[in-house]
């Protein structure tokens, strides 16, 4: 399994490592955000996945999140959410696309 850094821009790098063993079905990599500067320099963002959405048209991607039970059902918690502005979420999945997409390019 090859990891590739695809994506940079000023602060963050896009990790992207593709699911070679195609399990789960669907799965076509996990991605990382690694930061270069701020207070967050020299840390990583794990938990990302890189999803075929199950129509087939495009792609989706799961952000980090835990999980937990109540009541013996199982439900996550995101880990990654807006302070207020809930369009955030979509620059970091644009950007985490966007990897994907010139790691495919490169491969």
């Amino acid at each position: 399994m090859s990891t590739n850094a695809i994506a940079t821009t000023q602060h963050i790098t896009v990790t992207i490592t593709p699911n070679d063993k195609s399990n789960p079905p669907g799965k076509l990599a996990d991605a990382e955000l690694h930061f270069a500067d701020g207070v967050l320099a020299g840390l990583k963002l794990i938990g990302f996945g890189i999803w075929e959405r199950r129509t087939g048209a495009g792609r989706n991607v799961t952000f980090p999140a835990r999980q937990y039970s109540v009541n013996g059902e199982r439900r996550s918690f995101a880990l990654l959410r807006p302070v207020a502005d809930t369009n955030a979420q979509d620059r970091v999945r644009d950007l985490i696309l966007s990897a994907y997409a010139e790691y495919e390019r490169a491969a």
